[in-house]
């Protein structure tokens, strides 16, 4: 069951979540290299920036630390842990991350209103320097958990009033309701101090793809400031209702779609390039799922339209069409394996056709008996059986995964620890794709080789959800697991986006330092294990909309 006392009402503030104390405890060493026999001089690429950090650490140069606990709530201090050197690193790498953080704020007139995809001026800034909307979601969480939520408030206002813009890629026009991937402010006379916002809504990104996830992203985002700050003015207001309907209107909108699903192209995502994600990908579902939920909690019924009641019905329609077809474990794969095809009928097993020779050989080993997931895409003949991180994990907070099935995506994170997590958490997906396979399907991509970016690269932003989960599940231990080996790098790489190779060992080839979201999904990781209360705005209870399916067998199948 999961441990999670479900969510407050929108205007009141929720009792302090008790931490349930692991009775396993784990070696953060395991994911240590061994110590090597002879010593090597260290490369300047692996000290800790003295531009970024050099306050911070004359700040601690002159203190005497008296021994105590491990800055993470609840958690008894490992022996290392109590030295004045380890106690003190903790706090530098906290420190230099919030410094980091404070330093890619952007302003408009006056008025803070996002951050910046990064600040490393080392290599060419392409759409870095812009404010991205998944990119400021982990922002956004840190400054409302630190008591700032101003910045949260602006972005949210801004981001509505670009949303009406005219949308134009060439000569077509974009629905309505797109919000926008990313932003930045364009000074217009440098003489009078006027400024504007440039918006980017697909048609000048890499791919010329609208973002799908932007608007579910926005609609989230507005429900964690009204839990956060006990304000619904904000969410009540004529701009955000207006923005909330533009998006789900869109959403919503009825087509040739036999599915509940929202289909979506490849590169409309936190995968924002060709990675095979084309048509049903989980991440966009589980965001989907995620921000109907909340926009019934915020939107004004109108009794001249039954808007809230067509929502109701396609979270419970969503919910079960994931857990039909989506959810695979042990014994649901072998039941894949079986398969008949051809099947012709209501009660099919076999719905889409998937011929059980698809399968990837893969698959059998990574499944254990203990665990399961949600695939990360279906269409006829299609099953993609890839783990997507954030998909799943979404899945768990918006408890759009059962009781059962959360704690089983947990046990599957426990099991292949070495496969998912590494020296630096988290994958983004598993496996990578090799050879041909990686020809056909990325175009040949050399950002996205093996075990590199999105193809199976490791990115510190994720730790804050599986920190998030962890705490949700009553599992704390997996998350202080996975912090202390972020802690081990992560400010002597200087925050990097993402981390190459099968353990995520290596700093991405082409990865920008100081990437904002890879600083503040550690500080909202640490803020989570400190106080489990803060998982109130990024959670929401199982309210029994969803709809487990009985699954009958064909008549066709033995």
């Amino acid at each position: 069951m999961v441990h999670w006392a479900g969510p407050p009402p929108p205007v009141k503030a929720p009792e302090k979540i008790t931490e349930v104390a692991s009775k396993t405890t784990y070696d953060s060493a395991m994911v240590e290299q061994k110590t090597r026999p002879h010593a090597i001089e260290r490369h300047r690429s692996c000290e800790v920036s003295q531009v970024v950090f050099s306050e911070v650490e004359n700040r601690h140069q002159h203190q005497t630390l008296e021994p105590t606990k491990s800055p993470i709530s609840g958690c008894s201090a490992p022996v290392e842990s109590t030295t004045d050197t380890n106690a003190v690193h903790k706090n530098t790498v906290a420190d230099a991350a919030w410094e980091a953080l404070k330093k890619s704020m952007v302003h408009f007139r006056g008025q803070p209103i996002g951050t910046v995809a990064a600040i490393d001026k080392s290599q060419g800034a392409l759409n870095y320097d812009q404010v991205f909307m998944r990119d400021f979601i982990p922002s956004a969480l840190a400054f409302l958990m630190k008591g700032e939520p101003t910045i949260v408030k602006n972005f949210l206002l801004e981001t509505a009033r670009l949303q009406l813009r005219e949308k134009m890629v060439d000569l077509f026009k974009l629905g309505q309701g797109v919000m926008p991937a990313s932003f930045k402010v364009h000074h217009c006379n440098s003489k009078h101090k006027t400024e504007s916002l440039l918006a980017d809504f697909g048609e000048t990104a890499i791919g010329r793809v609208a973002p799908v996830d932007s608007g579910l992203w926005w609609i989230i985002l507005l429900r964690a400031y009204t839990i956060w700050t006990r304000d619904n003015s904000l969410a009540e207001s004529p701009e955000c209702q207006r923005a909330m309907r533009l998006i789900l209107k869109l959403c919503l909108s009825e087509g040739f779609d036999t599915s509940p699903a929202l289909l979506c192209a490849d590169g409309c995502s936190m995968v924002d390039r060709r990675m095979g994600i084309y048509g049903y990908p989980i991440e966009i579902q589980a965001l989907f799922f995620m921000a109907l939920r909340c926009a019934i909690t915020l939107l004004k019924e109108n009794h001249n339209d039954d808007f809230v009641y067509q929502i109701s019905k396609r979270i419970e329609a969503l919910s079960y069409h994931l857990h039909t077809y989506y959810w695979l474990d042990f014994q649901r794969l072998n039941e894949i394996y079986r398969y008949k095809t051809e099947e012709y009928s209501e009660t099919a097993l076999n719905k889409f056709n998937v011929i059980p020779e698809s399968i990837p050989d893969w698959i059998f080993d990574f499944m254990p008996s203990r665990g399961g997931y949600f695939i990360g895409n279906l269409s006829p003949a299609r099953m993609d059986f890839r783990w997507f991180c954030l998909g799943n994990f979404i899945a768990i907070l918006s408890s759009l995964a059962s009781g059962e099935q959360a704690e089983a995506i947990l046990d599957l994170v426990e099991e292949r620890w070495e496969e998912l997590i590494g020296e630096m958490p988290m994958k983004v997906c598993y496996p990578a794709m090799e050879n041909q396979e990686w020809q056909i399907v990325t175009g040949c991509d050399p950002k996205n080789t093996r075990w590199s970016y999105h193809n199976g690269g490791s990115w510190p932003v994720l730790l804050w959800l599986l920190v998030a989960v962890s705490v949700k599940l009553g599992r704390p231990h997996i998350a202080r697991r996975a912090v202390e080996a972020t802690e081990k790098r992560l400010v002597k790489d200087e925050f990097p986006e993402y981390y190459d190779g099968k353990a995520g060992r290596y700093v991405g080839k082409q990865a920008r330092k100081f990437q904002t979201w890879s600083v503040a999904g550690y500080l909202v990781a640490k803020m989570l294990l400190d106080d489990p209360s803060n998982l109130r705005a990024v959670s929401l209870a199982d309210d029994g909309h969803a709809r487990f399916p009985v699954l009958k067998r064909s008549n066709s199948f033995p």
